[in-house]
């Protein structure tokens, strides 16, 4: 079957996002300076991360939570108010933002807006992602956007068959081999990994190299020309 519907992921993909959180994971490690050294600090913020993911799900909100429970921790409960406001703030300016279109985004979902189906797939807070898709001026080239709670291969397959003819017929393009790429080809897509100077460790992942569905590219420029050539698959 024919090629038929194209997914794109949002963050880290189209616009920077992952740069905001690093930066403000540097600013959290400075306020805890005398509680703990930063390598520690990375390590119990992660693992409440991991906690927690379950809970509050993903982005800026459930990280802010994250920050302020691991300076609870690491102080052993004497944190001082101020720090958890200055957490607070640095929480909310993450959420204001401005966005930042990574090169070629804009000029590779124009270039197959007009053959394919065009799907923006994202996982966040519902109000966040919002906000960046409509600041990022990119929103009308989409027949459809899907905000999930998570990427799994069923995630895929609901998504494929609702906006399109299924997911053997689609391309999922993002930067995350474990969100983007995997559960995708897992669901019997293609992925495309476009890679990310900077990811989150908890979307790390060997890549499937050997699987005739993956390809990787150095960045969205390739797009277009990668899916004239997948479009001819009928594997």
């Amino acid at each position: 079957m024919p090629l038929t519907t194209i997914g794109f992921d949002a963050d880290d993909t189209l616009w920077h996002n992952e740069r905001f959180f690093k930066l403000t994971q540097d600013r959290f490690q400075a306020l805890l300076a005398d509680h703990a050294d930063s390598d520690h600090l990375t390590e119990r913020l992660l693992a409440a991360e991991r906690r927690n993911i379950g809970h509050y799900g993903f982005g800026v909100k459930g990280f802010t939570l994250s920050m302020i429970e691991t300076a609870i921790e690491v102080t052993e409960g004497r944190v001082p108010a101020t720090v958890i406001a200055e957490i607070m703030q640095a929480g909310r300016e993450m959420l204001a933002h401005p966005i930042e279109i990574l090169p070629h985004a804009r000029e590779a979902v124009m270039a197959l807006a007009g053959d394919y189906r065009i799907v923006l797939i994202t996982k966040g807070d519902l109000m966040d992602q919002e906000r960046k898709l409509a600041q990022s001026g990119l929103g009308d080239m989409f027949d459809a956007v899907e905000i999930v709670s998570d990427k799994q291969p069923d995630t895929y397959r609901r998504i494929f068959a609702r906006h399109g003819d299924g997911a053997q017929n689609g391309v999922m393009i993002g930067n995350s081999l474990k969100s983007d790429v995997i559960p995708m080809i897992e669901a019997g897509g293609w992925g495309l990994h476009v890679p990310h100077a900077l990811t989150w460790a908890l979307e790390h992942a060997e890549p499937p190299r050997e699987h005739p569905r993956f390809v990787e590219l150095h960045d969205l420029g390739e797009v277009p020309r990668i899916i004239a050539g997948i479009g001819g698959d009928r594997n």
